[in-house]
């Protein structure tokens, strides 16, 4: 039995596939998220650094949503949101952090992610904000 993302399935024609750029240092993380992800029908992309996101949208990449890691190896702080946000605006980023001040929240909020989740999160309750991010972008 083969795992495999068919158009004709009902869970495809309930949602539409997402775009969806996983970036996060973690390997953990990533395959976690990926998994949860493409089992729902999406395309994922990962990044596993700064450099590897802002070449993923800077190569025609047009990410729904992105799951940006707040600290990176290249990145700790919020230009990698702000580059992201130029490259591609229609996409809706979740910031993911273990740092989470009131100020980073507010500062991200204010450069324009959708949502700040806190590091440990349930992987399924990220698939349902990616669902609920796309939905908020759409007219």
């Amino acid at each position: 039995m083969g795992v495999g993302v068919t158009n004709s399935s009902p869970t495809a024609e309930k949602s539409r596939q997402l775009r969806v750029l996983v970036v996060d240092d973690e390997l953990l993380i990533r395959w976690s998220l990926t998994e949860a992800l493409e089992e729902c029908g999406h395309a994922v992309a990962e990044a596993a650094d700064a450099a590897s996101a802002v070449r993923a949208v800077s190569d025609g990449q047009r990410p729904d949503v992105v799951l940006l890691d707040f600290r990176l190896p290249d990145s700790a702080d919020l230009a990698l949101l702000q580059t992201i946000r130029r490259a591609v605006p229609q996409a809706q980023v979740i910031m993911m952090t273990a740092h989470g001040t009131p100020e980073l929240v507010a500062g991200a909020l204010a450069l324009g992610a959708y949502r700040v989740v806190n590091k440990p999160f349930e992987v399924h309750d990220m698939t349902d904000l990616v669902q609920q991010a796309s939905t908020a972008g759409s007219p």
